[in-house]
């Protein structure tokens, strides 16, 4: 398959993620033995696709929250890897909900053989569900982003490619709009939306409010986005006082919730956001129905698979400058991660088909996504971040690997879709000012830096 090089900025991510400690061992080309799960397990980077263990046996099973996709590519990726191995069948599962899901069937051990790790399960329970992949300095040589799933040096989940977070468009819509210019600010973002509202027929933002986590997007540009700086969510953040609050600029945390406030209460929304739909808006962006939606990179090739106008699926920089200059945090997707308590067989014929994903499928070409494997460029659908700089969150200080976690769950702000919600419901009702609610969220944010012993130095 052919490879492309990846630009030098994607290969200096780094976040970190907390995970299990299992042994490991050895490759070797024998079958493994027993039914239940061993030590003996080899590492990825320790096994040959194609050539090692080609007599073992096993029946593996995939959850995955593509549905979409489970009968049709996945299904070939399957065929594919039978041919190499003709004594490993793999299945895959599509859950529609899939983080409230496999949180609940994560807990009983009984869920399969490879699943996504959900972003729900937190860092000190990672160890409890699956096996390492290898050691850290070994692995990211080899793959980008394996920072997100590392803790204390082994890695135990590698992304099922990356994304750069941003903002999804029909162009076509646009230039019908009269817009000739990306957007760099909040402000002019808004104006933008206003236009398509009174030359267009489209729903100039349309924002997924009923189907829950699409909200959760939001969240994901308060860090480098919304200030350029790859320190400021695992670090400068836990020790601000007052985080949420608005500057003169319009950067920062605020100037993510501004957007989406303004844009809700100025009615350049779907008309009734409870009554919106995940899977119909995807034609509907598509066929010209849909100005925009924030969501990151993964949905481009999904946008554009949903009708006959893929070409007018287009993808822009979130609308935040800080000094002049657009930022866009990358990461990485879903990551793969093997089940500790399957059988050592089963856990080996997992090890070959992940490793057999992330190197040798088309995986990330069908997806549009930055490929796991470092080496690569950047895809097409990243063709207007020219100029931006792409950046990965630095890893959190020795000590504070969890403090994140920790702060934004106690705060219940940053953690999931619900307070975002919260800003949408105010705008639409008008039963409560932006200022109020980031007031509020300031409040909670230092009572929960307070109550998990964060210092407040910023």
């Amino acid at each position: 398959m052919k490879r492309k090089k990846v630009v030098s900025v994607m290969l200096a991510a780094a976040m970190v993620l907390s995970l299990i400690a299992c042994g490991n061992g050895g490759s070797s080309s024998k079958d493994s033995k027993g039914d239940s799960a061993s030590a003996d397990v080899p590492t990825i980077d320790q096994i040959k696709v194609g050539d090692d263990y080609k007599d073992l046996k096993a029946d593996i099973k995939i959850l995955t929250n593509r549905t979409d996709i489970v009968d049709t590519k996945y299904k070939e990726y399957a065929e594919e890897f039978h041919k190499l191995y003709p004594n490993i069948n793999v299945t895959y599962e599509g859950i529609t909900d899939y983080e409230e899901s496999l949180t609940l069937r994560l807990t009983n051990g009984d869920w399969g053989d490879i699943c996504f790790i959900p972003t729900s399960c937190d860092k000190s329970d990672f160890s409890t569900y699956f096996i390492p992949l290898g050691d850290y300095d070994t692995l990211n040589d080899t793959y980008n982003f394996v920072t997100e799933k590392t803790y204390e040096g082994t890695v135990y989940g590698i992304p099922n490619g990356g994304t750069a977070g941003g903002v999804a468009y029909n162009k076509a819509v646009w230039k019908e709009a009269g817009i000739t210019e990306i957007p760099k600010t909040p402000d002019e973002f808004i104006n933008d939306l206003k236009t398509i509202k009174e030359k267009t027929d489209a729903i100039p933002l349309y924002t997924n409010f009923a189907a829950g986590w699409p909200m959760g997007a939001w969240n994901d540009y308060v860090g480098i986005a919304s200030n350029g700086d790859p320190d400021y969510k695992n670090n400068i953040l836990l020790h601000t006082k007052d985080p949420f609050t608005k500057n003169e600029e319009n950067s920062g945390p605020y100037a993510v919730y501004y957007t989406l406030y303004t844009a809700v209460a100025d009615k350049l929304v779907e008309e009734d956001p409870a009554s919106s739909d995940w899977e119909s808006s995807k034609t509907m962006i598509n066929n010209g129905e849909i100005g925009s939606m924030v969501l990151g990179s993964w949905c481009v090739q999904q946008f554009k698979d949903a009708g006959d106008h893929p070409d007018d699926i287009g993808y822009m920089p979130f609308p935040i400058s800080v000094n002049g200059k657009q930022s866009a945090a990358s990461g990485g997707n879903y990551a793969y991660a093997i089940n500790k308590n399957a059988s050592s067989d089963n856990q080996i014929a997992s090890m070959l088909y992940v490793k057999w994903l992330l190197e040798d499928s088309t995986i990330f070409e069908d997806e549009g996504s930055i490929p796991a494997l470092k080496g690569e460029d950047l895809p097409d659908s990243l063709a207007e971040f020219d100029g931006v700089e792409l950046l990965s969150d630095n890893a959190a200080k020795e000590g504070e690997e969890n403090l994140y976690d920790d702060i934004r769950n106690t705060a219940e702000v940053l953690s999931g879709d619900y307070p975002v919600g919260t800003v949408l419901e105010a705008a639409l009702y008008g039963s409560e000012s932006l200022d109020d609610i980031m007031a509020d969220w300031n409040e909670k944010w230092t009572s929960a830096q307070e109550s998990c012993g964060a210092e407040i130095t910023e």
